[in-house]
Parts: C-alpha cells; sequence; structure tokens
C-alpha cells in the first residue's frame, strides 16, 4: 500500500498554456506551476488561482503528445480499451514536462484497473501499476482518483480492510465532495464487512448534510440506497423497502451506478422479507440493464445464483453462474 507524501507543492519550471476544465462546466487557461494531492495552481498573468483535485475534470497540457490527448478523452468516456490503444503510442522519453508524463502514467493504470473491474485484465496487476503510479507521482493531482480505485480493486480482490484503508485516505482531500464520497465508500465496506450499524450511522451522517453540490446529492441518494441495505439486513426489511421504493421512483436511468445498486437493494430488501419472486426481478433489473457497473452487476449474479433453485429454476441458475464465471472469473 502506498502512503501520501507531506503533500507539499512540487515546482513545475516550463512556461506553457494550459487549460483546466471544472467538473462545474467552466474552464481556464494559464500555466500549471505546481500540483499536489490537494490540487494545481494555475498562474494566469500575475495572479495565480489553487483548484482541488476534487473540483478538477482534465487538465489539457501544452506539449502533450497526440496519444495522450486521445487516450485521456476515450477513458473519460468510458472507453478503456481504445484509451490503453492510444496511451501506449506514446514514447515515454520525448515527455519533457513531470506533469504530462503523471497524466500519461494515470491514465494507462486507470484504464487497466476499469477493465480489469469490468473482468477483463487481472486485478491485481492493475492494483501493482496503480501503486507504482501512486509512489512514483506522489504530488500528482490524481492520487485521491487513485486511491479510490485501488479500494475498489481491493473489494474485488475479497481485501475489504485493504478498500478501508484506501477509501480512508480520501478524507484528507480540500474537497467536500470528495470528503463526503470517502464515508460513503467506507458504509459500503462496513456493509460487506456486514457491520451494519456502522454503516447506518455513516450512511445517516451523508444524508443529513446540507447538499451543497450536485455530486454530494448525488452521493446522498447513493447512501440511502446503502441504507436500505442495512435496514434490511439488520432485521428492518420493511423500512429498507420503503425506502428503496422512494429511491425507485425518483430513479435517473442513465446513471448505471445509482440504479444498480438502488435495484440491488431491492433484491435485497425483497429477499429478507421472504419474497423470493421480487427479489429476482429486482436482480434481473441489474443484471439486464446495468450489468456495466460491474461489483453491482456480479453481486445481482451471486444472488440469482442463489434464488433460481428455490422457485424450480435451477437452469437458470446454471446459466447466472455460466455468465458470472466469464465476466467476473475469482468471484464467489
Amino acid at each position: 500500500m502506498f502512503v501520501f507524501g507531506a503533500g507539499i507543492f512540487g515546482a513545475q519550471t516550463a512556461s506553457a498554456v494550459d487549460r483546466l476544465y471544472e467538473k462545474s462546466g467552466g474552464n481556464v487557461t494559464g500555466e500549471v506551476t505546481a500540483t499536489d494531492k490537494k490540487g494545481v495552481q494555475l498562474k494566469k498573468g500575475s495572479s495565480t488561482k489553487t483548484y482541488l483535485s476534487g473540483e478538477i475534470l482534465k487538465i489539457l497540457f501544452e506539449g502533450d503528445p497526440s496519444g495522450l490527448t486521445k487516450g485521456r478523452e476515450f477513458a473519460l468516456d468510458g472507453q478503456y480499451d481504445q484509451a490503453l490503444e492510444e496511451l501506449k503510442k506514446v514514447d515515454s522519453d520525448s515527455i519533457k514536462r513531470e506533469v504530462i508524463k503523471a497524466d500519461w502514467v494515470f491514465y494507462t493504470a486507470m484504464s487497466q484497473a476499469k477493465l480489469a473491474l469490468a473482468g477483463k485484465g487481472a486485478k491485481d496487476a492493475a492494483a501493482t501499476a496503480m501503486v507504482s503510479f501512486a509512489g512514483k507521482f506522489r504530488d500528482s493531482w490524481h492520487i485521491f482518483d487513485a486511491a479510490k480505485l485501488l479500494g475498489d480493486l481491493a473489494l474485488a480482490l475479497n481485501k475489504p480492510e485493504n478498500a478501508m484503508s484506501y477509501y480512508k485516505l480520501l478524507s484528507q482531500s480540500q474537497s467536500p465532495d470528495t470528503k463526503v464520497e470517502s464515508v460513503y465508500l467506507q458504509g459500503r465496506v462496513n456493509l460487506i464487512e456486514g457491520d451494519d450499524k456502522e454503516a447506518l450511522d455513516k450512511f445517516d451522517k451523508i444524508i443529513g448534510i446540507a447538499a451543497g453540490t450536485t455530486s454530494i446529492a448525488r452521493i446522498q441518494t447513493l447512501a440511502k440506497a446503502g441504507k436500505a441495505v442495512a435496514l434490511t439486513k439488520s432485521g428492518k426489511s420493511g423500512e429498507g423497502l420503503k425506502l428503496v421504493k422512494e429511491l425507485i421512483a425518483e430513479l435517473n436511468p442513465d446513471d448505471i451506478e445509482m440504479a444498480a445498486r438502488i435495484y440491488n437493494a431491492q433484491g435485497a430488501s425483497y429477499e429478507a422479507s421472504g419474497d423470493k419472486e421480487g427479489a429476482i426481478l429486482a436482480y434481473l433489473h441489474t443484471h439486464l440493464m446495468f450489468s456495466s457497473q460491474p461489483d453491482a452487476h456480479a453481486e445481482a449474479l451471486l444472488r440469482l445464483i442463489e434464488l433460481w433453485p428455490q422457485v424450480g429454476q435451477p437452469q437458470r441458475a446454471a446459466e447466472a453462474r455460466g455468465e458470472l464465471q466469464q465476466r467476473y472469473p475469482g468471484v464467489k
């Protein structure tokens, strides 16, 4: 596991015109003069402004090789195979600025991690690549994104304790959005470890804050889905079902992660209440409509493997097991 450095800014000496894109939709040009895990300093004229890492969507650097420019866009668009194809074209020896090299290494490791999480690569190798990035570029503004991906990979490798450690690192961010996400992700690990009370405490903490951004509002909805599962596991399936029905009524089906987690929460609630058919229908929503969220899809398949024989459909269970083994080898 990597450990963050002290977080001091590392100066960049090259004079350049870079363009920083914010998650809020704005963009600004200037010279990136320094970076650390908390963000970047952008100089424009005689003034310098700090942008927090959690607020940055991407940065286009002057001097980016074309393979990085294209690969970065593919990666941010979720097209990780194409991203790697472009990123592999980059000659690292030709990269003159350290911030550009850090971007190239990060997006390569990110794409490998995302593919591995989707069952298209070795998770341990992807984790090794991301740890290598974090060790070499401790002052990169991508460090918190790296920590989250390492947490996701740790969960996929059935190492929840490691995942918890990585997710806790996100709390060091200066971005309110990232701090809230850290609490949510820790709550998810609590659920996996069977600590329903601690999970409920974390989810309620998130739900009770004022949502200052759309990102926090989204995490609050995810926390409600997590709360529904925690309620169900603690013997309150009725409350869990009531909550999840409210979430489904407001569901945006274009948000794949949100939809998958909500329908899995519904499946867990139905299952706990003894409604096997209802549970199957809920998990089938995730399986058939939201399978691009790997961890939630694998969870749905695991539950379907258990539930199909209980309603007299062993062949359907065998089909679900075959897909699980094909798409997510190693998941049991």
